[in-house]
C-alpha cells in the first residue's frame, strides 16, 4: 500500500530514498570523570571547526548574493560565536557533561529564545539553530555525516523537517522530491521546495514503511502518494503520468510574455510575491505588472543585527531598477514576539498570534520602522513603490504611521537627502480591518487582502496545525463574504484591491476573485502561468457567474464542488 501525505509542490518522481537524519540522536547524561574534561572540550572544539570548515566548502560552491549563502553564513555566525562556543565549553566543565549533552542545553537555550514563527512565509530561525545542534551532535556521537554535495543520481530525500539552512546545502539537480513527517502547505520548506520546482510531500509518516537508503521509491505529488519499492505496473503508470505533466507544463510556456486576460480580452494586472531580489530576475520572462508584495523579513532572517538604512536603500533600489517602471510593492517588517530574529531579544508572549505582532511591533519598536520608511523613501525617487502596512486594524495606528513618515520626510529634507513619493496601502488581514476599512479608506492609495491571515483570524484556527486545515481551508463561505464586502467597501470609493494571499495562486479559484471584481492578483512565482492559463478559458461574463454562484453557497463542501469542479 502507497504512503499518503500533503501535496506541497506537485508532480511526480523517481529516485532512491535517503534519509536526511538516519542516526537517532544519543545523549549520554553520566556525569564526566573530572580527568576527562579537558578532552571533552577538545572534542567539542574539533567537531566545531570540522563543522565550520563543511560549511565554507558548501559556500565556496553558491553565489555570494543567493538567499542560500546567507543562510549557510547564518550558521556559520553561529559557531564562530566565541560567547557561544565558551557556554558550551563552561556547561561541560561545571556539571561534568558530555559535548552532546552540553550542545543541547545551549543550543536548545538559544532557540527557546527565538519562538517558533507563526508566519507561513517565513522561516523558522529557531528550528536553524536546533537543526545545527542536531548535526553537531550527530558528529559528536561518531555518526556518519551524508556529504550531501557528494549525491551524484536522482534521490528522494527522506527527513522529519529540512531547515532553510539545509534545504540551502541540496544539490538540486539531483533531488528528485522531498519527503517530509511534518510540514504544511505554506511552510517555508514547501515555498522553498515549489520554487525549486521539486515535487513535495508533507505529512508523510514514512517511517512506517521501514524504507531504507538506496531503495527505490516512486512519489506521486499530484494524488499524494509514496510507493516503496513500486511494482512494474505502478512505474509504468506514474512514467505515463509524469509524461502527461510535462506536457502540460510545456503547453503553459506560451503564457510566459502574456499579460494575463480572460477569454474574451478583458486584461487583469497580475503580479509577483518574493522574498529575494534574486527571485525578481523572472519577473520579464513571466510577464507580470511587477512585484505585489515584497516580504521584506526575508532580509532579516539570517543576520545578527538590523540591516541598517544604506543596506536597505541599497536593495530597494536595485529592486526599483531591475523592474525598470514596473510596480515595486513593499510590505514593512512583519515581524513579532512570535517571530524572534536572531538580534531580537522579544519576551514570550502567551499567546503570540494575537500579540505584539506586524504593525503593532514596528510602532513599539519604532527605529525599525523609522530606518526602513526613510530606506523606502530614498529608493522610491527611481521608481515606483508601492507601500503596504501588515496587521492594519483601526485608524489610530495609520495616523500613527503617517506622524512618523512626516517626521521622515522632513529630516530627510533637512539632510538635503533625496526621495520620492510612495504609494500607501494596507493589508487587510483581520476582521477588524474589514469593518474599520471605510474609516481607514480616504487615507489609503490601495488595500492588499491577505487571505492567510485573515483565514486564521476569522476561522479562530491556526494555519499551521494540519488538523484543522480541512475543517478550515482558506476558500469558505465565510472568508468569501469577508473579501466581497472589502471590494464592495472599496468600490465605494474608487480603492484598487489586490489579493496577495495563497488563495491568488490557485488557478480554480483565480477566477472566481476576477469575478467578484478584484482588481489585481499577486501570484506565488511557480503559480503565475498556470493562473493566466485558467483565466484564458473564462470570459469575464463566466467569472461573474461564478462569483454569483459561489457567494450564494453556504457549506465548505458545496463551494468546493463549485469551484474544482468547474472548467
Amino acid at each position: 500500500m502507497p504512503l499518503s501525505g500533503i501535496v506541497v509542490s506537485s508532480g511526480i518522481a523517481f529516485g532512491q530514498a535517503l534519509h536526511l537524519h538516519l542516526h537517532p540522536e544519543r545523549r549520554d547524561y553520566h556525569l564526566l570523570p573530572l580527568d576527562q574534561i579537558e578532552q571533552e572540550k577538545q572534542t567539542l572544539i574539533n567537531i566545531i571547526n570540522h563543522k565550520k570548515q563543511q560549511l565554507i566548502q558548501h559556500l565556496h560552491r553558491l553565489p555570494n548574493q543567493s538567499q542560500n549563502y546567507a543562510l549557510i553564513e547564518a550558521d556559520l555566525l553561529l559557531l564562530d560565536d566565541d560567547e557561544l562556543i565558551n557556554s558550551i565549553c563552561n556547561e561541560i566543565e561545571r556539571f561534568q557533561l558530555c559535548a552532546a549533552v552540553a550542545v543541547e542545553r545551549i543550543f536548545s537555550y538559544q532557540a527557546a529564545e527565538m519562538k517558533a514563527l507563526d508566519d507561513h512565509y517565513l522561516a523558522n530561525r529557531s528550528e536553524d539553530i536546533l537543526s545545527l545542534a542536531r548535526r553537531l551532535i550527530d558528529q559528536i556521537n561518531g555518526a556518519h555525516t551524508i556529504e550531501l554535495h557528494k549525491i551524484n543520481q536522482a534521490t528522494i530525500l527522506l527527513a522529519s523537517d529540512i531547515t532553510p539552512a539545509e534545504f540551502s546545502m541540496l544539490p538540486l539537480k539531483f533531488i528528485t522530491a522531498l519527503v517530509m513527517k511534518t510540514g504544511g502547505i505554506t511552510s517555508h520548506t514547501a515555498i522553498l521546495a515549489r520554487n525549486a520546482g521539486i515535487p513535495a510531500l508533507f505529512d508523510c509518516a514514512f517511517e512506517r514503511a521501514n524504507i531504507t537508503d538506496q531503495q527505490p521509491l516512486a512519489l506521486d505529488a499530484l494524488t499524494g502518494k509514496l510507493y516503496a519499492s513500486p511494482n512494474s505496473v505502478t512505474l509504468t503508470r506514474l512514467k505515463a503520468l509524469k509524461q502527461s505533466h510535462q506536457k502540460q507544463k510545456q503547453q503553459l510556456l506560451k503564457f510566459q510574455h502574456r499579460q494575463m486576460q480572460t477569454q474574451d480580452g478583458h486584461k487583469v494586472p497580475m503580479l509577483v510575491n518574493i522574498g529575494s531580489i534574486n527571485e525578481s530576475s523572472h519577473i520579464d520572462e513571466m510577464g507580470v505588472e511587477g512585484i505585489g508584495l515584497f516580504r521584506t523579513e526575508f532580509m532579516l532572517m539570517n543576520t545578527n543585527s538590523a540591516p541598517d538604512e544604506i543596506k536597505q536603500y541599497h536593495l530597494y533600489s536595485d529592486l526599483v531598477h531591475l523592474l525598470n517602471g514596473k510596480m515595486l510593492t513593499i510590505r514593512t517588517l512583519d515581524i513579532g514576539a512570535e517571530k524572534s530574529l536572531p538580534f531580537l531579544n522579544n519576551t514570550p508572549e502567551e499567546n503570540p498570534a494575537l500579540g505584539l505582532r506586524g504593525i503593532r511591533y514596528t510602532l513599539t519598536h519604532s527605529n525599525l520602522l523609522i530606518t526602513q520608511l526613510r530606506a523606502v523613501l530614498r529608493a522610491a525617487q527611481y521608481g515606483p513603490i508601492r507601500l503596504m502596512f501588515p496587521m492594519i486594524n483601526q485608524i489610530e495606528e495609520l495616523t500613527e504611521i503617517f506622524n512618523i513618515m512626516a517626521q521622515c520626510q522632513l529630516e530627510l529634507t533637512n539632510e538635503n537627502i533625496h526621495f520620492g513619493q510612495v504609494s500607501i496601502g494596507i493589508v487587510v488581514e483581520t476582521p477588524a480591518a474589514v469593518m474599520n476599512l471605510t474609516s481607514m479608506l480616504p487615507h489609503l492609495d490601495f488595500i492588499s487582502i491577505g487571505t492567510n491571515d485573515l483565514t486564521q483570524y476569522a476561522m479562530a484556527a491556526d494555519r499551521s496545525n494540519l488538523k484543522l486545515t480541512k475543517s478550515y481551508p482558506s476558500l469558505s463561505p465565510a472568508i468569501l463574504s469577508f473579501i466581497n464586502l472589502i471590494l464592495s467597501t472599496a468600490q465605494q470609493k474608487s480603492i484598487p484591491v489586490s489579493l496577495c494571499g495563497e488563495m491568488a495562486s490557485d488557478p480554480h479559484i483565480a477566477p472566481l476573485l476576477i469575478g467578484m471584481g478584484l482588481d489585481e492578483l499577486s501570484v506565488n512565482l511557480p503559480a503565475i502561468l498556470e493562473v493566466k492559463s485558467s483565466l484564458s478559458h473564462f470570459s469575464l461574463q463566466q467569472c461573474q457567474a461564478l462569483a454569483q454562484k459561489a457567494l450564494k453557497l453556504t457549506t465548505i463542501k458545496t463551494l468546493h464542488q463549485c469551484i474544482y469542479s468547474t472548467k
